[in-house]
C-alpha cells in the first residue's frame, strides 16, 4: 500500500509529515521502556524481517496482489513504541533507496502504514488477549486482520481530504476496504505463524506475551507442585540471544534473496483500486532513482540481490535506532 508521489497535495503531505515526525518522536521516548541491551537487536531483526516479507507479494484476487504491512507484527514482537520505529525505518529505506513509496508521501506512508497499523493492531491484540485468557496467536491473527483495512480506510480518508483527484469516497472506501480485508487475511496468517514460531522457540522475546504466559508448574506422581527455591519456574527462561538472532537473520536473507523471485507481479491493492477508480494517473515519477529502484529493476540488479542489500540496510539502521533509544537502566528481560 505504498503511496507514491503525486497522490496528495502539498498541505496534506506536509501535515502527514508533521504527524509522522511527532509520532516517531513520541515513540523514541516511549521505546526506552521497551528496549534494553538484550532486546534492541531484536528490533533490528524484526524490521529487517518485515522488509523482506513485504517483498513477497501474494495473490488475493484476479490480477491483484497484497503484501504484509507488518505494524501489528512489530508491535506484538517488540512493543508498540518500538514497532512504530521499526516501521518508520522500513518505509524510509524503501522510499529512499528502492523508490517504493514517494518521498513527498513518506509522512503519509509512515502515518497510515506505521502508526495506524501499530495503534490499531496493538489495541486489538491487547483486548483479544485479555478476553481469550492469553491466547497470543489468536490475538495476533485478529490484530493483524483488522489493522490492514484500518490502514486502507485511513488512506481513503486522507485522499478524500487532500488527494489530487476527486473521488467518490464511499466507492473508494468500499473498494479499498474490500480488497484489503483479503490482504488482511494473508497478513493475519503470516503474523500468527511468525508470532507462534517465536513463542515456541523464545517466548521471552515476544513483548506482547509478557505477563500472559502461565508459569511452568512441575508436579510429582502424587500431584504435588515441585518448586525450586520456593518459587514456580517460568515456562521459558531467557537463553542465549545470539543463536536466535543468527537464525532469524538467515531466514530473513533467504526470504529476501531467494523467495522474492517467486513473488506475485500483479499490482497491489492500492494500485489496483487507483487504476480502477481512475486516479492512478495522479502518481508522479519518484524524485530520486537509484540502481536499487523497483528492487533492482532500474539498475538491472537481480531482485534477490537488491533484497539482501535492503535487509542489510534496514538491519543496521533499525538496530542502531533501537540501540540509541534503549533505556539505559531498563531491566533485563
Amino acid at each position: 500500500m505504498h503511496v507514491p508521489d503525486g497522490f496528495f497535495n502539498a498541505a496534506t503531505s506536509i501535515s502527514a509529515g508533521v504527524v509522522a515526525a511527532a509520532g516517531v518522536t513520541v515513540c523514541l521516548r516511549g521505546a526506552r521502556r521497551e528496549l534494553d541491551d538484550r532486546t534492541a537487536p531484536m528490533a533490528g531483526l524484526v524490521a529487517a524481517f518485515i522488509f523482506a516479507v513485504q517483498m513477497l507479494n501474494f495473490p488475493v484476487a484476479a490480477g491483484t496482489s497484497g503484501h504484509l504491512l507488518g505494524g501489528a507484527l512489530a508491535a506484538i514482537l517488540v512493543g508498540p513504541y518500538t514497532g512504530v520505529l521499526c516501521m518508520a525505518v522500513v518505509l524510509l529505506v524503501q522510499g529512499v533507496f528502492f523508490a517504493d513509496g514517494g518521498l513527498t508521501a513518506l509522512g503519509v506512508n509512515i502515518t497510515i502504514m506505521g502508526i495506524v497499523t501499530v495503534v490499531v493492531g496493538w489495541g486489538i491484540f491487547r483486548a483479544v488477549a485479555g478476553l481469550s485468557r492469553g491466547r497470543v496467536t489468536v490475538a495476533a491473527f485478529l490484530a493483524a486482520l483488522v489493522s490492514v483495512p484500518a490502514s486502507a480506510l485511513a488512506f481513503t480518508l486522507l485522499f478524500w481530504i487532500g488527494g489530487t483527484a476527486p473521488i467518490e469516497v464511499g466507492a473508494v472506501a468500499a473498494a479499498m476496504g474490500g480488497v484489503h480485508v483479503l490482504i488482511g487475511i494473508g497478513e493475519a496468517v503470516i503474523t500468527a505463524v511468525t508470532v507462534g514460531a517465536v513463542l515456541a522457540v523464545r517466548p521471552d522475546l515476544v513483548y506482547g506475551a509478557r505477563g500472559l504466559a502461565k508459569p511452568l508448574v512441575l508436579r510429582d506422581a502424587e500431584g504435588a507442585t515441585t518448586t525450586v527455591g520456593g518459587q514456580e519456574q517460568p515456562a521459558a527462561a531467557p537463553g542465549r540471544l545470539k543463536p536466535f538472532l543468527l537464525g532469524g537473520v538467515g531466514l530473513t536473507l533467504v526470504l529476501a534473496g531467494v523467495v522474492s523471485f517467486f513473488a506475485s507481479s500483479s499490482p497491489d491493492g492500492l494500485e489496483a483500486v487507483a487504476e480502477n477508480k481512475g486516479f492512478l494517473g495522479q502518481a508522479s515519477d519518484h524524485l530520486v532513482t537509484w540502481g536499487l529502484a523497483d528492487y533492482g529493476e532500474v539498475g538491472g540488479i537481480p531482485v534477490g540481490v537488491a533484497g539482501i542489500i535492503g535487509v542489510g540496510l534496514v538491519l543496521l539502521i533499525a538496530g542502531a535506532v533501537a540501540y540509541a533509544a534503549r533505556g539505559r537502566d531498563a531491566a533485563k528481560v
